[in-house]
């Protein structure tokens, strides 16, 4: 394992594009690929992580491994995962020298709906070897970032931690306000089970090849199981998102529409939700004694 103050492992913009020409490769926009080549942005991500010798950390979007040295320096294991073959392949041979890197070659998601189950079970391996908590640090992909932080989240895995970038839009549906255009389900379930915040803008120009829009460090920390009281997360998940699924609906409207109606008009009137209310305008704890009630 190399020490933390070699750098020798980042890659800049120069040394990307060559390394990327001689391998015949080029970065495909159907994965999302914008390489990050900002060094000090790259360490500000590694850096939000806080991350110990006994740690565990996953990341999506190993690229040509750039990152991945970069946290294996300070990790006690370090999962990291590629979609693209090409990518892999250099990626295997740019960490060849560290022995705390496992690197799979796999969609993170299986059918964009949960964890693939090979991630599952590489992080679990890894874990068994750690003495550490399990954390996320990755520049995300684009096309997987939402579903994917929203899956570890509700997953069982145990994460204490997700650093990553994002879209800056995709960065305000994560922290979003009630009564905001980015308010829904996915700021309403990041609240539920983390507690984020913004830890820096990260410019186009920061990206290689340069994206069309500006970027966002994002941190979650796992809140802790006793602070908000939910039985079942992924059930309350599904049920603020069937709510969303006609956001221009008044709750009324939606109420009348479940097989519950019911016992649902009752709960909205007790929960001091008005009926004629839109679901982006319901607070945060109105969703839980909504859920409380009738879930």
């Amino acid at each position: 394992m190399r020490s933390e103050d070699d750098s020798s492992g980042f890659q800049t913009q120069t040394r990307l594009r060559a390394m990327l020409g001689e391998a015949g490769l080029v970065p495909r926009k159907r994965h999302g690929q914008h390489f990050l080549v900002d060094r000090n942005l790259m360490m500000k991500l590694v850096d939000c992580a806080e991350i110990g010798r006994g740690d565990c950390v996953l990341e999506v979007g190993a690229g040509t491994g750039s990152l991945t040295a970069l946290l294996a320096v300070r990790a006690g294991r370090v999962v990291t995962v590629e979609i693209d073959e090409g990518l892999a392949e250099l990626a295997r041979a740019n960490l060849a020298a560290f022995d705390n890197v496992r690197l799979l070659r796999v969609d993170a998601l299986a059918r964009k709906s949960e964890v693939a189950a090979s991630v599952v079970a590489a992080v679990e391996e890894a874990r068994s070897k750690c003495d550490g908590p399990l954390k996320l640090a990755a520049n995300l992909p684009y096309d997987i970032a939402t579903p994917l932080v929203i899956d570890l989240l509700l997953s069982d895995m145990g994460f204490s931690r997700l650093c990553f970038t994002v879209q800056a839009e995709v960065a305000d549906r994560f922290l979003a306000k009630v009564g905001t255009a980015d308010y829904g389900p996915v700021g309403i379930i990041t609240r539920l089970l983390a507690a984020g915040r913004k830890i820096a803008r990260v410019p186009p120009q920061a990206f290689w090849p340069v994206p069309k829009v500006h970027s966002v460090l994002v941190r979650l920390d796992r809140r802790l199981d006793n602070e908000i009281e939910v039985d079942e997360p992924a059930a309350f998940a599904g049920f603020v998102k069937s709510f969303f699924l006609h956001r221009r609906k008044t709750m009324s409207h939606l109420a009348r529409q479940r097989p519950d109606a019911e016992m649902c008009i009752a709960a909205l009137e007790q929960g001091g939700i008005a009926l004629d209310a839109r679901p982006e305008a319901v607070h945060f704890e109105q969703w839980i004694g909504l859920f409380r009630a009738i879930g």
